[in-house]
């Protein structure tokens, strides 16, 4: 495969299939969902070799680090020798199963939940962290 020396990030993102299209690469670019050192990255931003991008499409987060530039789409098989998964492992959506998070759901037709419904929610969400009169003690 050629390597270019200039390649935009959107393109970049495409090529290596963490997005179907270069649309979808583009706008997740603009949305704030790719970033460069905790810095959100225009679709336009130059990648360049050895650089590390947060992509986050959806649930799933993925640290990517460029190992090389690919220009157009090629096989799954193929783009993974163009960038290296270091995601750490705690934030892979196999570790993040169905069992780990509480399933919320709502019968229909129930209307807004009301705000002692909203408390009960957020106290559900946040039932792992200690409350305020845990951390005092």
């Amino acid at each position: 495969m050629p390597e270019k020396e200039k390649l935009r990030i959107d393109k970049y993102l495409w090529a290596i299939r963490q997005f179907k299209t270069r649309t979808l690469a583009s706008d997740a670019c603009r949305a704030g969902r790719v970033k460069l050192n905790g810095n959100n990255i225009k679709p336009s931003h130059e990648v360049k070799v050895d650089e590390v991008y947060q992509v986050s499409k959806g649930p799933e987060r993925k640290v990517v680090k460029v190992t090389g530039l690919l220009e157009n789409r090629v096989d799954a098989k193929t783009a993974v020798l163009y960038y290296e998964d270091i995601t750490p492992v705690e934030q892979t959506s196999a570790f993040q199963s169905m069992f780990h998070a509480p399933v919320l759901k709502r019968d229909r037709g129930t209307g807004r939940p009301t705000k002692r419904d909203r408390r009960e929610i957020d106290d559900l969400l946040d039932g792992d962290k200690p409350s305020v009169a845990e951390e005092e003690e």
